[in-house]
């Protein structure tokens, strides 16, 4: 299929101006009154690199002084992808979720190379076991500053993925109501598993690689997958579990790995035919803000508006359709 290939090489593309440009610094934005709404972009590329500030928080997100209400009596912890941080992920989840009235958090995990300075720009390299011990422990930070008993986790990309430890080894079932997955990769994707196939045996035994300890961990015949699968299984008790995915998914190949049984699945196209987002694009998708937003409150669901949205870039003319 030609399009598989067009897509990796903008994907690659996509990947460099995100690496030449993350570490824009924006000048000041004008003034904006203490309870005026933050604004929400729905274009995915041009926020990541406009805002993604190294270090900076995303709009709407981190103030540990919030309390949650009885709406949204649960916080929402927000788990960027692989060579995401807590920044560049969620410029449109960050202040969106602010602006509904929850109290949002992200966090920036899996950095590798801790003593380069601006390496954090580049999270979710390290093994994914570890980075599950920094959510664990952001989590708690998160509950003892709001007092709540149990969060909302909304993931993209390994977001979907390393959580699944926290929640099956580290006590994270207990603490977490919501699982809401973007981009989901239940059965790991195909790309992972390229170096292996490739390669074979010229890569020793245990083989990790030192810049991006967990690329090789998405492959589906991973030894972090298998264990995942041990036991009782992927799911665990007590978590809601939703599954928002894209047939034009360039990197979780076939797309359909986060389709899984016992799962609220959504595929993006059955709900809006016009919205071609991508594996980037979706986590910026306003229908897939949406299907967040009714899963967090059911009670408040509103109908999804679609409009034509372009991969990587987002709506070419919001509300059309």
């Amino acid at each position: 299929m030609p399009r598989r290939p067009l897509l990796a090489r903008l994907t690659a593309l996509v990947g460099l101006l995100l690496a030449a440009l993350g570490a824009t610094t924006l000048a000041p934005a004008p003034a904006r009154a203490a309870d005026a709404p933050l604004p929400v972009p729905y274009g995915f590329l041009p926020a990541a690199i406009l805002g993604g500030t190294p270090g900076a928080n995303a709009p709407g997100t981190n103030d540990f002084t919030c309390k949650p209400n009885a709406a949204h009596p649960r916080p929402v912890v927000l788990v960027h992808g692989l060579l995401g941080n807590r920044s560049t992920n969620w410029p449109t989840f960050g202040p969106l979720l602010k602006n509904e009235g929850y109290c949002v958090f992200a966090l920036t995990y899996g950095v590798q190379l801790t003593t380069i300075p601006g390496a954090d720009t580049f999270g979710g390299v390290g093994d994914m076991r570890v980075s599950a011990r920094e959510l664990a422990t952001f989590v708690d930070k998160v509950l003892a500053a709001t007092g709540a008993s149990k969060v909302d986790l909304v993931g993209h990309s390994e977001g979907t993925v390393m959580p699944q430890y926290y929640l099956k080894f580290l006590g994270g079932a207990a603490k977490v109501q919501n699982y809401i997955g973007i981009a989901s990769i239940y059965r790991g994707t195909a790309i992972a598993g390229t170096p292996q196939q490739l390669l074979g045996p010229l890569l020793p035994a245990g083989y990790a690689n030192p810049l991006c300890v967990s690329c090789l961990q998405f492959s589906p015949t991973s030894d972090f997958y298998a264990e995942l699968n041990s036991g009782n299984g992927i799911l665990q008790p007590g978590v809601s579990y939703t599954s928002i995915v894209t047939k034009y998914d360039e990197l979780v190949i076939p797309y359909t790995s986060g389709i899984y049984p016992g799962v609220n699945n959504i595929v993006l196209q059955d709900v809006c035919p016009t919205d071609l987002s991508e594996h980037f694009q979706i986590v910026s998708s306003r229908t897939t803000a949406q299907i967040v937003l009714n899963t967090l409150d059911p009670q408040r669901r509103k109908p999804v508006t679609c409009s034509v949205v372009l991969p990587f870039l987002g709506e070419l003319v919001p509300g059309l359709l």
